[in-house]
């Protein structure tokens, strides 16, 4: 894959989608972020953001969280999916963030992945959105299109990360996941991808490959 192809998806990515940087889970604070991310595995970020708009009023505080009754806030997250294992890890996740952090959504990697249900991809939101530090978040719009781009081959989300740290510039590693979440929403859903209208066709090895 040639460098020039990157730097032109780049530049029309940018061109299209500007270089602003946006969230698409409604949040206040770090942690309603970070609660926020954990439910939308499987879920699609408008049906969290339906539920997340009651929730944060029922509990208002990362306490509340870590005191909730377990069978209620089961039934408070159901239509999210998964919501027995969902449910556990916010009452583990945000119990810890009291005990051991003071109540702060700490920002290193390591420490984010200590907590109950936050793997690589749920903390690299939290770094990107909240600290801004460089991180890529390998979502399901950005594993497929990226393997479409021919900007890596893995299936697995922590190689293609990895793959994206060595193909991308450390400036785009937040963007380059909002700007293909637009894009696989709008041109390139994984059914349908509408080929015909893609400004990245030229520099997309995988358009013929649905």
């Amino acid at each position: 894959m040639a460098k020039r192809n990157v730097k032109k998806v780049l530049e029309l990515l940018d061109e299209h989608y500007t270089t602003e940087y946006k969230c698409y889970l409604n949040h206040e604070n770090a942690w309603q972020l970070l609660i926020a991310t954990m439910l939308s595995a499987q879920c699609t970020d408008a049906r969290v953001n339906m539920v997340t708009k009651d929730l944060f009023k029922k509990y208002q505080t990362l306490e509340s969280f870590a005191n909730a009754d377990l069978k209620e806030l089961e039934q408070d997250i159901k239509s999210t999916g998964f919501y027995h294992n969902k449910a556990k890890n916010i009452i583990g996740c945000t119990k810890k963030l009291v005990a051991e952090f003071g109540g702060e959504v700490p920002r290193e990697l390591e420490k984010l992945t200590s907590l109950a249900g936050v793997g690589r991809k749920t903390a690299n939101v939290i770094r990107g959105n909240i600290y801004n530090d460089p991180s890529i978040v390998v979502d399901t719009h950005v594993k497929r299109i990226s393997k479409k781009l021919g900007f890596t081959k893995e299936e697995d989300p922590e190689k293609i990360e990895y793959d994206l740290m060595k193909v991308l510039p450390k400036d785009h590693w937040i963007l380059f996941n909002i700007q293909i979440i637009t894009h696989g929403r709008s041109i390139c859903p994984a059914r349908n991808p509408k080929c015909d209208e893609c400004f990245l066709y030229e520099y997309c090895p995988g358009h013929d490959k649905r």
